[in-house]
């Protein structure tokens, strides 16, 4: 092949500006996500401070595959590349080719960026030589296009019934924007009561300003105070819970059995035919949870590379059982002000 010919089909990684042309492509991909957006360039990269590389593979001046990375850092907790971070899911989208070769691309950045971990959170298997783990699933159910059918046929007796609880209790749900404060409340109590730092409140109001079409918030109220509350993306067929909490007071009464469905509800009211309950871990209280409702398991391929053996971005169970008890132990105030500064430095 003469020298021209081959140079016309090369495939070039770059760093992409263009915003529109990202996401159409993205909405275009097989495996494409609400994490893999142009606007959470902007939430990561203009909210939180972190380095941002929006790398493109381009064939011929036309995108091939796309791959958003961010680059979260820190004395305390390390030096990571995620794709994408905070989120679910992430890693190359396009081509095979494209893929593989964007998935090079993110080593060898890692490589030069000194990171301790490369993580690429992937929901689509790539071909690459990253080493491949299997510590998380989502769990996906079909809805259907009738809310009562999927309650009565759909649901189990035991389910059905856990639904009912809150609503006996005179609890009733709620879905929108103005949800948004209510949400983060009840948030940044719960996890003050993992032990865990939790996001900034910024984050959450960047998110209805960034995504006002594909972001929803929901909560669950007892005499219009808020006792759970959820917050979750539309993304083409598909819409999926990301964040979700209750007071841990009103256990008994299970909110979060109605936050569930109330979403549900909402969910089938606008036609979307796929609810995805997020990630978790195989076996964990929290899979046994989505998995009463009747859905399904998707393994999530993700793939790391790390010069020094580093297998995981920091978590609770990772080391840091001392730390998760003193902090469950913070009163609430103070854990809300300490705690987004940290959390935004755990990917």
């Amino acid at each position: 092949m003469p020298d021209s010919a081959a140079h016309a089909t090369a495939l070039d990684l770059v760093d992409w500006t263009d915003g529109p042309a990202w996401d159409d492509f993205v909405a275009s991909a097989e495996g494409g996500t609400f994490c893999h957006l142009w606007g959470w360039r902007e939430v990561f990269g203009e909210g939180f401070g972190h380095p941002v590389h929006y790398r493109a593979a381009v064939r011929n001046g036309r995108i091939e595959g796309v791959h958003p990375l961010v680059h979260v850092r820190s004395r305390l907790f390390g030096n990571y590349l995620v794709s994408m971070p905070f989120l679910n899911y992430g890693g190359p989208l396009g081509s095979e080719p494209a893929r593989t070769a964007l998935a090079d691309d993110a080593r060898r950045l890692a490589a030069a960026r000194g990171v301790d971990l490369l993580e690429l959170r992937s929901r689509r298997a790539l071909d690459t030589d990253l080493e491949e783990v299997h510590r998380k699933v989502t769990v996906v159910l079909p809805l259907g296009d009738d809310a009562d059918h999927l309650f009565t046929k759909g649901l189990k007796s035991k389910v059905r019934s856990q639904v009912r609880r809150p609503m006996k209790a005179g609890m009733e749900a709620r879905v929108g924007p103005e949800c948004v404060d209510d949400f983060y409340g009840v948030f940044a109590e719960h996890m003050r009561d993992l032990g865990t730092p939790v996001l900034p409140r910024s984050l959450f109001h960047d998110l209805v300003r960034v995504f006002p079409d594909r972001v929803v918030f929901a909560g669950v109220y007892l005499d219009d105070r808020p006792v759970a509350g959820g917050c979750g993306f539309l993304f083409g067929d598909e819409f999926e819970i990301t964040w979700a909490s209750s007071l841990r007071e009103f256990n008994r009464e299970a909110p979060n059995m109605l936050l569930y469905w109330g979403l549900m509800e909402e969910m089938v009211a606008r036609g979307v035919p796929l609810f995805n309950f997020g990630r978790c871990t195989p076996g964990g209280g929290t899979h046994r949870f989505k998995l009463q409702w009747g859905g399904d398991d998707e393994p999530l391929p993700w793939y790391q590379w790390s010069e020094d053996g580093r297998n995981a971005t920091p978590n609770p169970d990772g080391g840091f059982g001392l730390a998760v008890r003193a902090w469950q132990k913070l009163p609430l105030p103070v854990a809300n002000t300490l705690g987004p500064w940290l959390a935004r430095r755990i990917p």
